[in-house]
C-alpha cells in the first residue's frame, strides 16, 4: 500500500491516492521501529529461544554490549538498515510539507519500495527471529572485538548516512518520473542530502578512530573494505552537495547533479 497506491495516484494525477502516501510511510516506520524494539527486548532479556541472541550474546554481557549486540550481526544489521530507511521516508513524510503533493508521493513510494525490498530479503535470507527449541542455557557471546563503545556508536552513525543518502536517490527517480528537474528540486533535495553527509561523515571518522585504538597503526581496518564502502558514497554526496548549490544557484549541471543523486 505505502509504495503502489502513492505511484498510482501520482501516474493518474489522483490527489487523494497520492495522499495516502505520508500515513502509509509513517506506517511501515513504526511496524519496523516495532519489530526493532522486540528484538532489542530479547537481547536485553536474554531470550535464548531467538537464535540470534544465543549467537551474539550472553547473560553477563554488560547492558550497552547487550544493546549494540542488537547490530553486531547480519541479521541484526540489516533489520537497522530497514529501520533507518523507514525512518527517512517517515522524516520526509512530517516534514516535508513544502514539497508539491506528486513529487512527494513518488519520493515516498520509492523510498518505500526500497524498504519493502530489503524486508523480503531478510525474510528469506537474514530473518533475525528464527527460533530455537528447546531454547539452550546460555549465549555463545558476541566477538570480543565488538565488544567496544565503538559498536555502539559507529554503526547507527554510519547507517544514518550510508542509508540515509537513499533518500537523494529516491527524490532523483521522483524527479525522472515527474519531469520536473530544477533549482526548486534542487533547493528541495539539498537538506536531505547534507543531513546524511554530516551522519556519513561522523560514522566515517568513528569508525576511523575505533579501528586506529584497536588495532594500532597499520591496522587494516583503518582502509578494509568496510570503510572503502563508506566512503564510496561520502564522494558521491559531497559532490552532490555542491553540485546541487550550483543547480539552485544557476540552473546548471542538471544531469550531472541526478547522476550524482542516483
Amino acid at each position: 500500500v505505502g509504495f503502489v497506491l502513492p505511484l498510482i495516484g501520482a501516474l493518474r494525477h489522483d490527489a487523494q491516492l497520492m495522499a495516502v502516501a505520508p500515513s502509509a510511510t509513517v506506517a511501515q516506520f513504526v511496524f519496523v521501529a516495532v519489530s526493532f524494539a522486540v528484538l532489542t527486548h530479547a537481547y536485553l532479556v536474554s531470550d535464548f529461544s531467538v537464535a540470534n541472541v544465543v549467537e551474539n550474546s550472553h547473560s553477563m554481557k554488560p547492558l550497552i554490549f547487550k544493546i549494540s549486540g542488537v547490530w553486531g550481526n547480519h541479521e541484526g544489521s540489516m533489520l537497522l538498515w530497514v529501520l533507518i530507511l523507514a525512518l527517512f521516508g517517515a522524516l520526509v513524510a512530517l516534514f516535508g510539507r513544502n514539497l508539491p503533493l506528486r513529487l512527494k508521493a513518488l519520493v515516498l513510494s520509492i523510498q518505500s519500495l526500497i524498504g519493502v525490498a530489503f524486508l523480503f530479503f531478510i525474510l528469506a535470507t537474514s530473518n533475525p527471529f528464527l527460533r530455537l527449541s528447546p531454547a539452550p542455557i546460555e549465549g555463545r557471546d558476541l566477538n570480543p572485538i565488538l565488544q567496544d563503545i565503538g559498536l555502539a556508536i559507529h554503526p547507527p552513525l554510519l547507517y544514518l548516512g550510508y542509508v540515509g543518502c537513499s533518500i537523494s536517490f529516491s527524490f532523483a527517480i521522483a524527479a525522472l518520473i515527474d519531469g520536473r528537474i530544477d533549482a526548486a528540486w534542487a533547493r528541495w533535495v539539498r537538506p536531505w542530502t547534507l543531513a546524511a553527509w554530516v551522519f556519513l561523515t561522523l560514522g566515517i571518522a568513528m569508525g576511523s578512530y575505533w579501528a586506529y585504538y584497536e588495532l594500532g597503526w597499520g591496522g587494516w581496518w583503518f582502509w578494509d573494505p568496510v570503510e572503502n564502502a563508506s566512503f564510496m558514497p561520502w564522494l558521491a554526496a559531497t559532490a552532490l552537495l555542491h553540485s546541487a548549490i550550483v543547480m539552485e544557484k544557476r540552473d546548471a549541471l542538471k544531469i550531472w547533479t541526478i547522476l550524482l543523486a542516483i
